[in-house]
């Protein structure tokens, strides 16, 4: 049997299915507590020395660098946390901590310290001398998670650096340069694009131009790189990242906020949308949130030519008018897009955060801008892209934590090759999951909402009511303030907040409304006797169309081991019915009493939506990357031509 060990360790790597941990890897954490004993009896002075040796095993011994120091560098991080933070890690923390040391994903539940376990695989990581990327969802996390970290690796004697906003490149180059560098994901995809601009632009000099400027005594132009290099990327979230965003390329564009020299093109193209008639001029694709002209349509828009020519075109008259129908009909505020200071910023519809500098292409942001009466910019130009798949197979090793990385174990290997562990949660979970209620319409929903929201703060239970969208997030509070309940709001309006407000939402009475993902990373620590009361109760507003998302915020509750109730609530105006299956919602409001909820118990047809729904998201992104992957061969090939 002793033979055939290896061969059962790699089956995993083979097959991408979920693992738990095996006995060998419990082994391995007692073995990394005894190793962390006995460096209690050095002196901080000679805790570098200990880093320094483990540096010199990885680079003596380049194919089993790592199994070499797993041990003994976990330890390290583990006594420096100790010295430093005043903690002890939990076995499941080292066992994830191994993981992600060996380039898997790590599923852990929420609340299990995350932190801390990314902060052991990035010590070990960071041995090999090349820099490790942690990447946050936001900055606000990234700079948290650095704050928090940063002791532990100072006092072994390894640097840690933050990418913030608006840093100028020197002092990026700076914070790439360090052992560890914490960040928002998109930041570092961002910093390689500039980095292959600059190096393009380096190329195309003319000839002689570099000794000229020597000779007028300019200085060489060399282009000087902000990143060194993709050695290690450990991504929290890594399901949001890797799978919800995947269909998001990074794109670099050039443009400003400058109005725009040619608005009579939009308004032109609004006009001519609002004359047009559904099934007649265009035809509408709910479940791709797409509309596309007809024949009759095209040959209606081009009357409008003319005039619209005045403007100067920059594509085709009806991909103008595509836009400000797909503006008008598929895109609503306060759920895709808010306005601000007399600005449209798009809402991220996996994480409900805001991102002010996205814009949408191809003048779909100018087509809102028009819709919402706001100033009108130029439009911005892409000047690179990436996928995300392609971004992130850069790296040579890749590793992620998860509350939800399973259902997914597929994907994430045939894109990425990363298996999925799962880790054990410290304590048995407690939370209590109560049967999900059905309603005909969404009116009807908030009302039950409302309802159960004050039947529950009268026991001064804390209440998180999770939403899809802002604009949801602001009908139940709505609600609320009709029966009188007070409650704090939080909806990817107010970032600098956040982590603040989701924080309290365990207190004694407290109602916190959100949307799904904010605060997410926070940790909701329950007041005092709280507990007494079953804990924190979340509801869960509408089905996501990833029941990961779901999953993600029925976690708030009931973490480490606490108490916690969650009940869901679905209605047959809700996205998911409406854009993915009509008939669901016609039966929900034929079959609804007067108070407009039905009592047939319709989980598993909501569960089979899902799962068909994250199947054709599944697809969509296998496609983008199969384009990506042939483009660039192509690009490969013309270049080993030339």
């Amino acid at each position: 049997m002793q033979t055939l060990q290896p061969l059962y360790e790699n089956l995993r790597y083979v097959w991408p299915r979920a693992s738990k941990p095996r006995a060998g890897e419990s082994e391995t954490v007692v073995k990394i507590r005894q190793q962390a004993a006995a460096y209690e009896k050095l002196r901080k002075s000679e805790l570098p020395g200990e880093v320094q040796r483990l540096k010199e095993i990885v680079e003596r011994d380049p194919k089993h660098r790592i199994r070499s120091v797993l041990v003994p560098g976990l330890a390290l991080v583990s006594e420096a946390a100790r010295r430093t933070l005043g903690i002890q890690y939990y076995d499941v923390q080292l066992l994830a901590g191994l993981a992600l040391s060996q380039n898997a994903i790590a599923e852990m539940k929420t609340g299990e310290g995350k932190t801390y376990v990314g902060a052991l695989a990035s010590f070990i990581h960071a041995l090999k001398g090349r820099g490790v990327h942690f990447m946050t969802t936001n900055a606000y996390l990234a700079e948290r998670d650095w704050e928090q970290i940063a002791p532990v690796f100072e006092i072994l004697g390894m640097s840690v650096g933050l990418l913030q906003q608006d840093m100028p490149p020197a002092a990026k180059q700076k914070a790439y340069a360090c052992d560890v560098t914490y960040g928002p994901g998109y930041d570092f995809g961002f910093d390689y694009l500039r980095d292959q601009i600059a190096l393009l632009s380096n190329t195309k000099r003319g000839l002689g131009e570099e000794y000229q400027r020597l000779r007028r005594g300019a200085g060489s132009r060399a282009v000087t790189q902000m990143q060194r290099g993709h050695s290690c990327a450990i991504i929290d979230e890594v399901d949001s990242v890797l799978l919800d965003e995947a269909t998001t390329p990074l794109v670099l564009s050039s443009g400003s906020d400058q109005p725009s020299g040619t608005p009579e093109l939009y308004f032109a193209a609004m006009k001519t949308a609002d004359n047009l008639e559904d099934d007649v001029h265009y035809v509408i694709d709910a479940s791709a949130k797409s509309v596309r002209l007809t024949e009759e349509g095209v040959s209606t828009v081009y009357s409008d030519l003319q005039a619209a020519a005045r403007g100067g075109l920059q594509r085709p008259w009806p991909e103008y008018v595509e836009q400000a129908l797909h503006a008008s009909l598929q895109l609503t505020r306060d759920v895709d897009y808010i306005v601000k200071d007399d600005k449209v910023q798009i809402v991220d519809e996996n994480t409900g955060r805001v991102f002010a500098e996205r814009t949408w292409r191809d003048g779909l942001h100018q087509a809102v801008q028009v819709k919402e009466s706001v100033t009108i910019s130029e439009e911005n130009h892409p000047i690179a892209r990436i996928s995300r798949q392609q971004y992130f197979r850069l790296y040579d090793s890749l590793c992620g934590m998860t509350g939800t990385a399973l259902g997914s174990e597929r994907e994430f290997w045939n894109v990425y090759r990363l298996p999925v562990d799962v880790i054990p949660t410290r304590k048995p979970c407690r939370r209590q999951v109560f049967p999900t209620r059905f309603f005909d319409t969404a009116d009807s929903k908030w009302s039950a909402i409302a309802e159960v929201v004050a039947r529950i703060h009268k026991s001064g239970q804390p209440i998180l009511v999770g939403t899809r969208t802002i604009e949801n997030s602001e009908a139940i509070a709505v609600k609320l303030e009709e029966i009188g309940i007070p409650y704090r709001l939080l909806n990817g309006k107010q970032d600098a907040d956040e982590a603040r407000v989701v924080a309290g939402a365990g207190q004694r009475s407290a109602v916190t409304i959100a949307t799904n993902m904010a605060g997410r990373g926070t940790d909701i620590k329950l007041g005092p006797g709280v507990a007494e009361l079953e804990g924190l109760h979340v509801i869960v507003t509408e089905p996501h169309e990833s029941a990961r998302i779901d999953r993600q915020l029925m976690g708030r509750a009931a973490r480490q081991g606490d108490p916690g109730t969650c009940q869901v609530f679905v209605s047959g105006d809700d996205s998911l019915i409406k854009r993915h299956a009509a008939w669901l919602g016609q039966y929900l409001r034929k079959r609804a009493d007067d108070r407009g909820e039905v009592t047939a118990k319709l989980d598993h047809d909501v569960a089979s939506l899902q799962r068909k729904t994250e199947r054709d998201n599944y697809a969509k992104r296998r496609q983008l990357f199969a384009q990506e992957s042939w483009f660039e061969d192509v690009l490969s090939k013309l270049a080993k031509e030339s």
